[in-house]
């Protein structure tokens, strides 16, 4: 061997030497643990999943926006945490931030249920009179010629032509020439003018003139304004035949319209709290005097009579009147009750979120009550829950998307399990049962059949609407504003006799509600105020629509769970891909088809 080979592998042995050292010592290179970390972190991020707390069924395996809404994903809640419930959801701060998750503590207090009425002002009908003449005759003159005017009392309104006063004049006369040897007969001439309503000042006037009167002065028995006028210059009338009719309008009555259903709530004394649609700005308070007996058999109605001053004649009849009644329940004293936005519903079943708080973090029990009466915005529980319970008020569908996702039970399926809809990453599509808050059901609405002059009727309502629909999607407030107060004006001229029977009651009804949710519509000044006031209209359209379905194309009825601060809203379409009125161009695409209506 050669002295040069030799130094190689001398040279190699020492390398190789060197570097087994090395290993041995230290344990490998701080890179190479930095490089095996890295590998892990990535591979466990690799393995988390992220969704969307609104449209759940989004699924990526890195976070960014949502592609329906624009959200921030946030990531998908582990398997349960050792010591919680199996069947509990959790939920992380984050993700109940962006979700608008709030709670609050269940309960006691005085229930009363708040009913709105609507009505008319009407004249006092104690306060309405007939002007008539005692003397028949021929109408000469009227001093009062249109209805409206104001006559005080003692004012002459007409002068009448009468053969038979004439007569009489002439035989009082006679009667005064005899007077000192027949005063009976005299007095008996007198008291017969007198039967006509002249006064003795009159019967006086006569006898010094000495000459008979042939026009006589109709005087007005009472102070008000004219609401018909009878007669006409040359007609001939009867003793107590009315020429006016008049009426004193210093007080008149506000009837108010109590359905059926509300009639167990309002009773004579309570208070009502109402205002004039003319009268924007006012409100006004009174009590209910006096309720109709009887239910009117054409409208289903009973009147609730507010009795009212009329300072400077401020409220004129035929002018709409809406007000509220606040309702204490009997025997529901100290009631547990929770905000309406806090229940979700599926057919007969109405459940809701409990919170549960431990040392592992924040968790929801989806919990099934039963519910009693409605209280405008909350409801009565009758079983379910314990007073000083923590429930979910807000992001209640963000909750039981959660719930889904984690195969954990939810409303759309109680028993848990996988969620269908945690595996159709491509679909960006809800199903049509999808679960709604309870400010987002629909009431049941029972179809009746329409003519089909009412069904041309009720054409332009549906033509105004889609109009204010697609301003709001457009954002533009003006448009909009048009074809609100467009609806309004058409919906006032349907005319109600062409719905008959079962139809009468319905369009009663819907219409009520409609005209509730316009009544203020030109005032509104504000696209985030009109969007709101547009959540009732469509909910009002809705159910006029399942109940007369007048049109031929198919209409879908569409859902935001993000309108109306999260709680979810609802609105008519006649094309099936989402545009959203609540948010236009901001999430314009961002919603679902709840159902369709064919």
């Amino acid at each position: 061997m050669s002295t040069n080979n030799k130094i190689v592998i001398i040279a190699i042995s020492t390398l190789a030497l060197g570097l087994l050292l090395g290993w041995l010592i230290f344990g490998g290179s701080p890179d190479s643990q930095a490089s095996d970390e890295t590998h892990t972190h990535v591979a466990e991020a690799g393995d988390q999943v992220w969704t969307c707390s609104m449209h759940p069924q989004i699924r990526q395996n890195e976070p960014g926006d949502c592609p329906i809404c624009g959200m921030d994903l946030i990531p998908v809640s582990s398997e349960e945490d050792e010591g919680i419930d199996p069947m509990a959801v959790s939920m992380s701060p984050t993700a109940m931030q962006l979700a608008s998750v709030r709670t609050a503590e269940v309960g006691e207090m005085e229930p009363a249920k708040q009913v709105r009425l609507n009505g008319k002002v009407q004249e006092d009908e104690r306060l309405v009179s007939s002007q008539s003449s005692h003397i028949p005759g021929r109408i000469e003159r009227l001093l009062v010629n249109f209805t409206g005017e104001y006559v005080r009392k003692g004012q002459v309104i007409a002068y009448i032509y009468s053969p038979e006063l004439v007569t009489a004049q002439e035989e009082l006369f006679e009667a005064q020439k005899i007077k000192n040897t027949q005063p009976q007969l005299f007095r008996s001439a007198k008291e017969k003018l007198k039967n006509w309503k002249l006064s003795e000042a009159q019967v006086n006037q006569i006898l010094e003139k000495g000459q008979a009167l042939e026009e006589f002065p109709i005087t007005a028995d009472i102070a008000g304004y004219v609401l018909n006028k009878n007669v006409n210059v040359g007609d001939y009338i009867q003793r107590g035949e009315p020429i006016y009719e008049i009426a004193n309008l210093s007080r008149v009555w506000v009837l108010f319209d109590v359905y059926e259903s509300d009639m167990p709530w309002v009773n004579k004394g309570d208070e009502v709290k109402f205002t004039i649609q003319s009268l924007p700005g006012e409100e006004f308070e009174g009590k209910i005097s006096f309720m109709d007996p009887v239910i009117d058999p054409k409208t289903r109605v009973a009147k609730a009579r507010v009795e009212m001053p009329n300072k400077n004649n401020q409220l004129k009849p035929e002018m709409f009147a809406s007000g509220t009644v606040n309702a204490q329940l009997e025997n529901k004293s100290n009631a547990l009750v929770i905000p309406k936005s806090a229940v979700m519903w599926t057919g007969k079943r109405s459940v809701v979120y409990v919170k549960i708080t431990t040392d592992k973090g924040v968790h929801f029990m989806m919990r099934e009550v039963r519910l009693g009466p409605g209280l405008g915005e909350s409801y009565i529980v009758e079983s379910g829950l314990e007073r000083g319970e923590e429930i979910a008020v807000s992001g209640t569908f963000s909750i039981d998307a959660a719930a889904q996702l984690a195969g954990k039970p939810s409303m759309m399926n109680p028993e848990g399990g996988p969620s269908m809809s945690g595996h159709d990453h491509g679909s960006i599509e809800m199903s049509a049962s999808s679960s709604t808050s309870a400010d987002e059901k629909t009431a049941e609405v029972k179809p009746v059949s329409i003519s089909r002059k009412a069904k041309d009727a009720l054409k332009p309502l549906y033509e105004e609407y889609l109009k204010f629909k697609d301003a709001l999607v457009a954002d533009n407030l003006i448009e909009a504003q048009r074809a609100a107060n467009e609806l309004k004006a058409k919906l006032e001229a349907v005319n109600m006799s062409i719905f008959t029977g079962d139809s009468h009651d319905a369009w009663m009804k819907h219409s009520s509600d409609l005209k509730s949710a316009l009544q203020h519509i030109q005032h509104v000044e504000d696209i985030e105020a009109m969007r709101k006031a547009f959540q009732e209209i469509s909910e009002g359209m809705i159910d006029l629509t399942r109940a007369f379905n007048p049109l031929e194309k198919t209409l879908y009825v569409q859902y935001c769970p993000m309108a109306d601060s999260n709680r979810g809203a609802n609105w008519l379409s006649t094309e099936e891909e989402i545009r959203n009125p609540y948010f236009g161009e901001a999430m314009l695409t961002c919603g679902e088809v709840k159902s369709t209506i064919k």
